[in-house]
């Protein structure tokens, strides 16, 4: 449990923690990346530890080529596609260091509202 303050919760801890599930949801990430735009879609799945069908990862692809780069931040901010445009942004050549600014920018955003109805924030909106 985190240590209340007089005016709530010890903000150093909250930004500690919310540094470590951001970097290292970006990492996790970045590596998915990377195999991706190394190995390529069909690499990927061809893989037994890479559970996402073909159709799924078509939907998705669409969804990336739809709406651009502008996708990634978003689908990492929403809960049930935190992560789907990892690869089809690896597979489509997108910098690494774009893609780790921009997922890091999502992940964020997820972890900040994640905290905020943790500490009761989100109640008062």
């Amino acid at each position: 449990m985190l240590a209340r303050t007089a005016g709530g919760y010890d903000l150093p801890v909250v930004a500690a923690i919310l540094g470590v599930a951001v970097a290292g949801a970006t990492i996790g990430q970045t590596c998915l990346f990377l195999l991706a735009k190394r190995g390529g879609r069909e690499w990927l799945l061809a893989r037994p530890w890479f559970r996402v069908d073909e159709d799924r990862l078509d939907r998705f692809g669409h969804m990336f080529d739809r709406f651009g780069v502008l996708a990634l931040p978003l689908s990492n901010t929403l809960l049930f596609t935190r992560g789907m445009l990892t690869v089809p942004a690896g597979v489509a050549g997108m910098s690494t260091r774009r893609f780790v600014a921009l997922s890091a920018l999502g992940t964020l955003s997820f972890e900040l509202l994640l905290a905020g109805a943790a500490m009761g924030v989100l109640e008062l909106l």
